[in-house]
């Protein structure tokens, strides 16, 4: 994987939300450059453990799939006559 890459209208909406939080919910007010930080902080200690778990989900959805596309095709065989 390479390293977690947002585009800027992203990191703008996230580091609102981080402000936002912190002060709602933990009464501490921090500018723009600390909630980027935070942001640059989780997304290099946090994010392989969020893209891996994305990966894994994604893998059990394609198995899922793949065996119900299985069971659909099985069902369109059409039963074929006994040798008589």
């Amino acid at each position: 994987m390479t390293d977690l890459e947002l585009d800027k209208d992203t990191r703008i909406r996230l580091a609102l939300q981080i402000q936002r939080f912190m002060a709602e919910d933990l009464d501490v007010e921090i500018g723009n450059m600390d909630a980027e930080k935070l942001i640059e902080y989780l997304t290099s200690t946090l994010g392989a453990q969020f893209y891996n778990q994305g990966l894994k989900e994604a893998q059990a959805l394609f198995a899922r799939k793949s065996e119900e596309i299985t069971y659909a095709v099985y069902e369109l065989e059409v039963p074929e006559d006994p040798i008589r």
